[in-house]
């Protein structure tokens, strides 16, 4: 079916596929001190390059869209952007056989999208349906893929080989994707949830900043150590395969 909204040659849906290029090259690093994170060189400046357009443009405007925008208004946008997210949240338990969890997630979606004006409210949450947090990257960690290597995608920001893939995979499900055949309202809409992402960390990004000695180490090993932890829902292994394949 021909798709109009998001050209299969648009940046971020190239910076997905990225991971499966670099796995290819991933054997000319082997030799690398930190195994989890061998194309440090290559993440560390693709690291700089996310501060930098950070702070000459995401933080101002997440800053000026924070001023203009009113608390209830920035909520409601919020959860209109996470009452989308529940579509592919459903999918990726359906893939992992969580059945109870995928029809929670439908559950949710259908009374936030109308009952709650399109998820602008969420009305879900007091009925007591439990938002989840799952996408395509857990999915492949269930399915038996360990992370990979470490990989800074440029505007994403942390990722995995693995979570790479994954990001790719979540961007082809989401309604903005699939159901929006205008590629200016798409992308419009993209910017805004990026914009308003970035607002609701504004407080993060300072405590990061004064707190960690590295920050770029301290983003990493909180990544990785969190993507571990959701891949297994909270119960961590005591033993863990390094290689891509599980077996």
């Amino acid at each position: 079916m021909k798709r109009q909204s998001i050209p299969i040659t648009g940046p971020l849906y190239r910076a997905g596929l990225l991971a499966i290029v670099l796995l290819g090259g991933g054997c000319a690093t082997s030799g690398a001190e930190d195994p989890v994170d061998p194309w440090e060189p290559f993440n560390r400046s693709m690291y700089r390059f996310n501060e930098k357009l950070d702070e000459y443009v995401a933080r101002p405007l997440a800053r000026g869209y924070q001023a203009i925008t009113p608390a209830p208004v920035d909520r409601g946008i919020t959860r209109f952007f996470a009452n989308l997210e529940d579509v592919q949240i459903g999918l990726n338990n359906l893939l992992q056989a969580k059945f109870g969890q995928a029809l929670s997630d439908i559950g949710r979606f259908g009374i936030n999208s109308t009952v709650g004006i399109l998820g602008f409210l969420d009305v879900a949450s007091t009925m007591g349906l439990e938002k989840h947090e799952e996408d395509f990257g857990q999915t492949l960690g269930k399915w038996g893929f360990s992370s990979g290597p470490y990989l800074v995608l440029p505007v994403i920001g942390p990722s995995s080989a693995r979570d790479a893939v994954g990001f790719a995979g979540d961007w082809v499900v989401n309604p903005i994707y699939t159901q929006i055949d205008s590629a200016t309202i798409s992308w419009s809409l993209y910017g805004i949830r990026y914009v308003d992402r970035r607002a609701d960390l504004l407080k993060a990004s300072r405590i990061l900043q004064s707190a960690a000695l590295d920050p770029y180490s301290f983003v990493r090993d909180s990544y990785m150590q969190r993507r571990k932890s959701l891949v297994v829902d909270g119960k961590m292994p005591q033993a863990e395969d390094d290689d891509f394949f599980v077996e």
